[in-house]
């Protein structure tokens, strides 16, 4: 199995980011597979439609948070080995041309260790704040896609959809990773897993400790996603899959070996991304949260 650990990124955690690079060194060090950061460009005071798409209200956690690309550039710099992941950018919020540049910066500097992972949002606070129309997330997601191809590709590019124009430019600077790196998605319904199954490499699932966690849903999940991409002419079996393990507050690190080992077993599932957001406060704790994870989950 390969295990990762979400950068201090949010909440108390990202009033210690002057630690990042120290963060992401040590726990590299420790055997983690891969670092990873999120995306929340605003929460709220008053959301019109809650965390997850779920209610009106959006976890504290949330209120304080930092740059994305700020965070994988630091940890590049700071690492050799492991791969790093956003899970996710909610990639319809970007201009395709920066969202390219900054997601090829990472990889040059990291010497083509990226793994983008990208959503398509639940909160219409952030698209308004970034002029963007929320009701047409979904399309504006494939032409961003589709955008990314065409940069990504030769030593010019141009883009013109319907919601999304890019004018024909110079594009001579590529990512380490040909034709360019893996693309993941984030998906729960199956108009989401449609996607998954037509243009990704892997798909981001996510599950919570403590609590149920729903093996037999996500085993559902992976299924119809396996027969979406039969239908669309692709192999299953291309399309790989982390699980993004979320800890709540006041669980042990054995629990969350345990939920780990567990999921594997039934699933198959090798790359596993913790959380621990709610459960460390210190990025010196969720360094030592992280050793502790590796190590239970090693030794059984």
């Amino acid at each position: 199995m390969r295990i990762g650990f979400a950068l201090p990124q949010f909440h108390r955690q990202a009033h210690g980011i002057a630690r990042t690079a120290t963060f992401a060194s040590e726990v590299e060090q420790a055997g983690a597979a891969s670092l990873w950061v999120g995306d929340r460009n605003l929460a709220a005071v008053r959301p019109s439609v809650g965390y997850g798409g779920r209610g009106n209200t959006i976890p504290a956690e949330f209120n304080a948070t930092t740059d994305p690309f700020i965070l994988l550039g630091i940890a590049a710099s700071a690492t050799r080995n492991v791969l790093l992941g956003t899970h996710v950018l909610v990639a319809p919020l970007y201009p395709p041309v920066q969202l390219a540049r900054s997601l090829t910066t990472i990889d040059l500097v990291s010497g083509g260790r990226l793994l983008p992972g990208f959503g398509v949002g639940w909160s219409p606070e952030e698209f308004r704040a970034a002029g963007v129309d929320f009701a047409r997330r979904g399309a504006r997601m494939d032409e961003v896609l589709d955008a990314l191809e065409a940069i990504w590709g030769g030593d010019t590019a141009e883009y013109h959809g319907t919601q999304l124009s890019v004018p024909l430019h110079h594009t001579p600077l590529k990512p380490v990773q040909r034709p360019r790196p893996p693309i993941y998605l984030g998906a729960l319904s199956e108009r989401a897993l449609r996607r998954v199954a037509r243009r990704a490499d892997g798909w981001l699932p996510v599950c919570v400790v403590p609590g149920h966690v729903d093996i037999d849903g996500l085993l559902a999940q992976r299924a119809l996603l396996d027969e979406l991409a039969v239908r669309a002419g692709r192999e299953p079996a291309a399309i790989d899959t982390v699980l993004r393990v979320n800890i709540d507050a006041g669980t042990g690190t054995a629990e969350v070996a345990d939920t780990i080992r567990r999921v594997h077993e039934r699933t198959g599932i090798e790359h596993f991304m913790v959380d621990s957001m709610y459960a460390v406060d210190t990025v010196d704790g969720s360094v030592e949260h992280a050793r502790d994870v590796l190590e239970r989950v090693a030794t059984g």
